[in-house]
């Protein structure tokens, strides 16, 4: 990202901020603005000041714009409002996606099934574990590995295979008591160890260390190394720098683009031990209860285990349980695409009743952010933060989710301390616990210290887990190519008809729709537009436009109107798109020339194109990178308002009397290349894209731990979209936009990616193009340059495409 200009203007009293900044990856554009942002910078001044409507002049047919301040800083501020009424509505509406039925147990737990398996699916636990899971004590010749002995237990190292290449490691506390009265997996903090939990490390108070108290109390306890928030490890190969994200966000970031999350892992290393001690009780008599209890990072894997898997018969969960809207605000490795769509902690808790939950309001981890970053490391963390719940928020949860199951229920909670934020592991909610595994069990009064008996240290253990975490999901990178094959094999381009892969690919476009993008299921506002005339050119006029789109969200851009156009004469538009930190006036302004984008709006304008240079609200940096964030958990993407931003301005477009309703089409570079694969792919109204600038391998780019070009190692944490390398990659996207015309303007200097990776990418698309007989409909321009707009072989197939006479909208000539 380029370095530009950050400013302050005052007038009447009021203060804009306005930041000018352009999308590019690599060092090969450097200082873009220049000199040539004072006229957008100039034009932005002019938006502060009063406006009344004497003095609007306004496109025949509109309203007068009496707009004052900036534009596009009221767009990001009007769609967060939008965003938070719906994340407070969806509390509300998550009853619709559930049909509980309490008559009994077992028809309580056939209604929720289909739930469970859509949880699984959005924390990414989707994939076979190995069976069987053997527990695995490794021995050092004839004698088992003791770490530490007292009267109580004894602590051995252990490990189990979860997944493919993934071997979990933890503690085990083998009771001197047998047989067991329990077993309980014990889930610390992620910041906690187990040797912590154990009391064989510093960090827990003793009065917390909940682990040894229930070894001593006669469980047999298994504590598992959980990814911790340090940074150490946040380093792809290949010689890319150090990040200041924690261990946790760099395994979330590319795990989340293939349809996993570091929740899922961690909570498939609990179901993986419950295989194996539900496999051991198929052979006892009695049966043992297997309990799981987690607090903090462990408290939420608790929470999702014991929703996810019915054979964990009782659930404690401490320092996280709370109501859970505002996790747009906590650490980016909880973001989980859809769960407020369907699910919060109480919705979480009824798929673990009716078996006994207890809930423990307790001081949580506190944490403020990300590390800062030291010498030689990068930033690019995303911002997030931990508190401790209020009582009050958690007893509303708790009374939420005991209203959402009708069955007799014992979920029970108890605070720590008068507020619950005392400690956690207080004796009531272990002697809780212990009571639902074991009814005669008891908490044992606290033992004598354990002690280290050997001088075996193992410090690697969270480091082992981290690196098996990135190399299964660099498996899962290399795979996602054969797996978006399976995903599409009911597109049909075999027959090579249009008709037939127009049919046959429509059911993609609303999963790419619905289950990708996320789709606000509502009726658009009327447009009620409103104009101002700020551009009287030789060649061509100049309006602001204003539209609404939902409440609170309008659409905003410039329109230029070429002159000369005859009475009864359409034209066709070209609607040109800013990328990342940009404005209208950065490619429509005629006084502002920056070199990114060339003015091509006005340079198209001037060869008698109508083009409108949309607003899209990626600007502001963390400001609408926030959007994302509180998108995210409504099963929603920023895409989710831009799309329809550009719905309503489309069709307002082709309602006027100038333009040609079938010869509307999209050309954006970078963050607005982006948008020319997304956009155009749902909305079939434009009649073409071209995509400048960003169009790769971009599954590569987002989730790669290896290259230098990828998204892991930047600050731009918004770019991750689930599950997106399983179904759709840059190729698949321009597969939506067929048989439409559809092509690629390449820089060999740009560094977004490199050229291989952009013509393995498009050589995909051509062959498509090819099999269904429409070659001419498609190119890609390389020149050798940079992240610009080159504008020379676009405009001329933008001639060809929308000047020739061709009407390729929806089929083939």
């Amino acid at each position: 990202m380029t370095g530009g200009l950050r400013t302050c203007l005052e007038n009447g009293g009021r203060a804009i901020k306005c930041c000018f900044r352009t999308h590019s990856k690599g060092s090969a554009v450097k200082n873009r603005m220049n000199r040539p942002w004072l006229g957008a910078l100039a034009f932005v001044a002019t938006m502060l000041a009063p406006a009344c409507a004497a003095d609007v002049e306004p496109l025949p047919g509109t309203k007068p714009l009496l707009l004052e301040g900036d534009p596009a800083s009221q767009m990001v501020d009007g769609i967060d409002r939008f965003l938070l009424r719906e994340i407070d509505a969806s509390v509300g509406r998550r009853a619709a996606r559930w049909q509980r039925d309490a008559s009994s147990v077992e028809k309580y737990n056939a209604s929720v099934a289909a739930n469970r398996e859509r949880l699984a699916k959005i924390i990414g636990a989707v994939d076979p574990r190995v069976s069987p899971v053997e527990i695995d004590i490794p021995w050092k010749g004839r004698h088992p590995p003791v770490l530490s002995t007292n009267a109580s237990f004894t602590v051995l190292p252990v490990r189990w295979p979860v997944l493919r290449g993934l071997v979990a490691e933890g503690l085990i506390l083998d009771p001197r008591r047998s047989p067991p009265v329990a077993t309980v997996v014990v889930l610390p903090d992620a910041d906690q160890t187990p040797e912590m939990l154990a009391g064989l490390a510093p960090g827990v108070p003793a009065e917390s260390q909940f682990a040894r108290r229930l070894a001593e109390s006669g469980c047999y306890v298994i504590v598992p190394y959980l990814i911790d928030r340090a940074s150490t490890h946040s380093i792809g190969a290949g010689g890319t720098r150090p990040t200041n994200q924690p261990h946790r966000e760099f395994i979330y970031r590319q795990a989340y683009e293939l349809g996993r999350h570091v929740i899922g892992y961690e909570v498939q290393k609990v179901m993986a031990l419950v295989d194996h001690f539900a496999e051991e009780n198929r052979r006892l008599a009695p049966k043992q209860a297997i309990g799981v209890m987690g607090y903090g990072e462990g408290g939420l894997l608790a929470l999702f285990a014991g929703a996810l898997d019915t054979r964990i018969d009782a659930v404690c969960v401490s320092g996280y349980f709370a109501p859970r809207e505002r996790v747009w605000e906590e650490p980016i490795y909880r973001n989980v695409f859809a769960l407020l769509h369907e699910f919060g902690d109480a919705e979480l808790a009824s798929l673990a009743a009716p078996r006994p939950l207890v809930i423990e309001a307790a001081r949580g981890p506190e944490v403020a952010g990300p590390l800062q970053p030291g010498p030689g490391v990068s930033g690019g963390a995303a911002p997030g933060k931990l508190a401790t719940p209020k009582l009050a928020d958690v007893e509303r949860e708790v009374a939420r989710a005991k209203q959402l199951c009708a069955l007799k229920w014992p979920i029970a909670l108890v605070a720590s301390g008068d507020d619950g934020t005392g400690p956690p592991g207080t004796p009531a909610a272990l002697e809780a616990l212990l009571a639902h595994l074991k009814p005669d069990a008891r908490l044992a009064p606290p033992g004598k210290d354990p002690e280290w008996a050997t001088d075996r240290r193992d410090t690697g253990a969270v480091k082992r887990q981290f690196d098996q975490m990135v190399d299964y999901t660099q498996h899962l990178l290399a795979e996602a190519e054969y797996t978006r094959r399976e995903f599409w094999k009911k597109a049909d381009r075999q027959s090579r008809s249009i008709e037939r892969w127009q049919e046959t690919t429509e059911p993609y476009r609303k999963y790419f729709y619905d289950e990708v993008i996320g789709r606000f299921d509502y009726p658009k506002l009327p447009p009620d537009v409103r104009t101002r005339k700020v551009y009287d050119e030789a060649a061509y006029t100049g309006y602001e436009v204003m539209m609404d789109v939902f409440p609170d969200v309008f659409a905003y851009g410039i329109l230029l109107v070429p002159k000369g156009i005859k009475p009864g004469e359409r034209r066709a538009v070209v609607v040109c798109q800013h990328g990342l930190e940009g404005r209208p006036q950065f490619v429509a302004d005629p006084k502002v020339n920056n070199p990114a984008y060339n003015q091509y709006a006005v340079r198209l304008a001037e060869r008698g194109f109508v083009t409108y240079a949309p607003q899209n609200p990626y600007i502001f940096q963390d400001r609408f990178r926030t959007l994302q964030r509180k998108a995210n958990p409504l099963k929603k993407t920023l895409f989710s308002i831009i799309v329809p931003q550009h719905e309503q301005a489309v069709d307002w477009l082709a309602s006027l009397d100038f333009v040609d309703p079938r010869r509307i089409a999209f050309y954006g570079l970078s963050y607005g290349g982006k948008t020319a694969m997304r956009v155009p792919a749902i909305v079939q109204k434009y009649c073409l894209s071209i995509c400048s600038a960003d169009f790769n391998e971009w599954i590569w780019k987002n989730a790669s731990a290896r290259s230098s070009y990828s998204y892991l190692h930047t600050g731009e944490y918004e770019m991750f979209e689930f599950d997106l390398g399983n179904t759709f990659n840059y190729a698949e996207m321009a597969w939506l936009i067929a048989p439409r015309p559809f092509m690629v303007e390449r820089g060999h200097r740009d560094g977004v990616a490199p050229d291989e990776w952009v013509a393995y990418e498009y050589a995909r698309v051509r062959q498509l193009y090819a099999d269904l007989k429409i070659p001419e409909r498609t190119t890609i321009e390389f020149f050798d340059g940079p992240h610009t707009i080159n504008g020379v072989g676009t405009f001329e197939f933008l001639e060809r495409q929308l000047k020739s006479g061709q009407k390729t909208v929806g089929g083939r000539q």
